[in-house]
């Protein structure tokens, strides 16, 4: 990071260099690239999910925190989109893990419980995730900041929401 210092009317100003522009951006970039994959899965997972709910209640929570992801990720998809970004699709190799372990669980067990138990190991590893990313991307811009924590106060509500399955 440069710093160089401007003089006007006396006052002492920083000016960042163009290298911690860069810098701020590729951040801000990484994070709404990571709230995307996250939310993208999060849906996926969801909608996998919802096939096996058999309680009105439970399904009518899922398709509810299915609609909060994918605004959440229609929102990074679009800061990415106006910046000229391309928005990222989770890796395929995560995906296929997540939808394996997923059938494999649900076929031999497919009781509420065991999808509230499921849905919050999801909840789970999106929290520390994006949470770590976070912290690793702490000079992205304040809307990438805030929507992350949009996303992890999400995981949490559902998380909560999903305790009266158990």
């Amino acid at each position: 990071m440069h710093i160089h210092n401007f003089i006007k009317n006396g006052q002492n100003i920083p000016i960042i260099s163009e290298r911690k522009q860069r810098l701020m951006d590729e951040q801000t970039r990484k994070l709404l690239e990571e709230c995307t994959i996250g939310c993208q899965m999060a849906s996926d997972s969801l909608r996998q999910i919802r096939e096996y709910i058999k309680d009105s209640g439970l399904a009518e929570l899922v398709d509810s925190y299915t609609d909060r992801h994918e605004k959440m990720r229609q929102e990074a998809d679009a800061r990415l989109t106006e910046s000229g970004c391309s928005p990222k699709e989770p890796g395929t190799a995560s995906s296929a893990f997540a939808w394996f372990t997923t059938e494999m669980k649900l076929t031999f067990n497919d009781d509420n419980t065991q999808i509230a138990k499921l849905l919050i190991d999801g909840c789970s590893m999106g929290i520390k995730t994006l949470g770590a990313r976070r912290n690793t991307l702490d000079r992205a811009d304040k809307k990438a900041s805030e929507l992350a924590e949009k996303i992890i106060r999400t995981e949490e509500d559902f998380m909560k929401d999903l305790q009266k399955y158990l």
